[in-house]
């Protein structure tokens, strides 16, 4: 077969279509591309639309982060989640802690330790110290099988109680008594030592008080005695128990009126150490049954020794 030669008009359209064959194919391409790489963008709020992209990821990232915020407060306020709720638990514990206050106000626990284990009222003198009326607190303190030894246990007592023991008192046998009615004082209602019984000082000689000591800012005077027989677990009564109180309350009154002003005390406390239940009964019913006049304003305050306590007595 012979062929035939293309004439120069055919060559121009034929080449005008092949260029116009591969532009549109660029085209189709770049506009594939451009597609593929909105879809890529958009995936975040799954439109695909590119001109929200910036938007959407913006509002994206303050959702989380008020869920995240919200999902704390709910994990807090439902004890549940792993992380708010340890640390909420964290902050809670110096709160319940032995040192402080249960309801968050960091004072210590009360009675504070020390030698001999405290129980009964504690913590509740504070009124009583500014009312006129005589009133009544009932503790004990109890020494287990480990008796006071001076000098092995002197560091176990508070700074006042062993102020005591070197200041030593004005004679007799009730050194110890004294000096652990001022460890109660201490531990149960914050008392500090101003004055042991031979610094007081006085207008007139008569009767002394034992202790000065200061509660919440104010000077109280502490008489100290003892509610026992012989032999020990002797029948204590009421008419016994009414003899001593009357003797103590009558020394109480003369030595609030001889004290000088330096030393004044807004109340007297007359502090019983009992040797045992029937002692604090007796005492509880003389002290009810005195004469007001007998009774003043003074605060009397019984605490039962218990455990080995013959270094008391």
């Amino acid at each position: 077969m012979t062929l035939r030669p293309l004439r120069l008009p055919s060559l121009l359209l034929f080449a005008l279509l092949v260029a116009c064959s591969s532009d549109s194919s660029e085209k189709t391409e770049i506009a594939g591309s451009g597609a593929d790489a909105a879809d890529g963008q958009g995936e975040a709020d799954g439109s695909g639309a590119p001109g929200d992209v910036e938007e959407d990821s913006a509002e994206a990232d303050t959702g989380t982060s008020e869920d995240t915020a919200e999902s704390a407060d709910t994990a807090t306020d439902s004890g549940s989640g792993s992380g708010d709720a340890t640390v909420e638990d964290t902050s809670v514990e110096p709160d319940s802690s032995a040192d402080a206050e249960p309801d968050g106000s960091g004072a210590p626990l009360l009675p504070l330790p020390g030698f001999g284990t405290i129980t009964g009222s504690c913590g509740v003198i504070d009124e009583q110290l500014l009312s006129p009326d005589p009133s009544v607190i009932v503790n004990a303190i109890d020494f287990s099988t480990d008796p006071w030894d001076n000098p092995a246990d002197l560091g176990l007592l508070t700074s006042g109680g062993q102020e005591m023991v070197a200041d030593g008192n004005a004679g007799g046998s009730s050194l110890e008594s004294e000096i652990f009615s001022l460890e109660v004082l201490t531990r149960c209602e914050g008392a500090t030592l101003v004055k042991t019984e031979t610094e007081v000082v006085y207008d007139v000689s008569g009767s002394i008080t034992d202790i000065l000591v200061e509660i919440d800012g104010l000077k109280v005077g502490v008489s100290v005695t003892r509610a026992v027989g012989f032999p020990r677990d002797a029948a204590y009564t009421e008419a016994t128990a009414s003899a001593l109180l009357t003797r103590k309350l009558t020394d109480i009154q003369e030595s609030t009126a001889n004290v000088s002003a330096g030393d004044r005390w807004v109340k007297q406390i007359l502090h019983v150490i009992a040797y045992a239940d029937q002692h604090v009964a007796a005492m509880q019913a003389a002290y009810a049954a005195l004469d007001p006049s007998v009774k003043a304003d003074t605060i009397l305050w019984v605490t039962r020794s218990d455990g080995d306590d013959e270094f008391l007595y």
